[in-house]
């Protein structure tokens, strides 16, 4: 069985002083926590994997940082759930259909604020989503890929992927309803 425990304070203080082979014990010691993680929050299995090394380096690189070293669970988990969500930002600006400011204009500081509200929004609706529905919902509105091929990567009938779709977009649309009124009041 698999153990469940992330690495003890003993370690990752000894990590923090650079013994170098505790450090490695650390990293690797984190890996199942971090890659589980990151495959639970992500929207493809490509960026949790991408996730999770990444968080993995900013481990390597950074765990002088780390205030206490109890906090390595947590601190892990944001570094992965803040991965998860760049890389779906990253997704949402560069999908097909997006609208730019018409060459020449300059869009002002309040309307990329808004923008960046708005997709904050997106995000995080898409990131509460199952596991299923979110996988979907990625690979054929944020990747554009045809419903066919989304249903064979995931080993789906057509009729099953366009019911996890239809359900997905569902549950967004209404978190986007929900969240626009209480933006509102503020």
């Amino acid at each position: 069985m698999a153990d469940r425990t992330w690495p003890g304070a003993t370690l990752v203080a000894a990590a923090q002083r650079g013994d170098v082979e505790a450090l490695t014990a650390l990293v690797y010691g984190s890996f199942p926590h971090v890659h589980r993680f990151a495959h639970s929050l992500c929207a493809t299995p490509q960026d949790a994997e991408d996730a999770a090394q990444e968080a993995l380096i900013i481990l390597y690189r950074r765990i002088g940082m780390l205030r206490a070293s109890g906090a390595l669970a947590s601190w892990m988990f944001r570094i992965v759930r803040n991965e998860c969500l760049r890389r779906t930002r990253a997704l949402l600006d560069t999908s097909p259909g997006r609208a730019d400011a018409p060459a020449g204009l300059v869009r002002s500081a309040e309307e990329d604020a808004l923008s960046r509200l708005e997709a904050d929004r997106v995000v995080a609706a898409v990131a509460a989503l199952p596991d299923d529905q979110r996988q979907v919902l990625v690979l054929r509105d944020i990747q554009g890929l045809p419903g066919r091929t989304v249903a064979d990567r995931l080993g789906l009938s057509t009729a099953a992927m366009k019911s996890r779709l239809h359900r997905a977009r569902s549950a967004v649309r209404d978190e986007l309803a929900t969240t626009r009124g209480t933006d509102d009041d503020i």
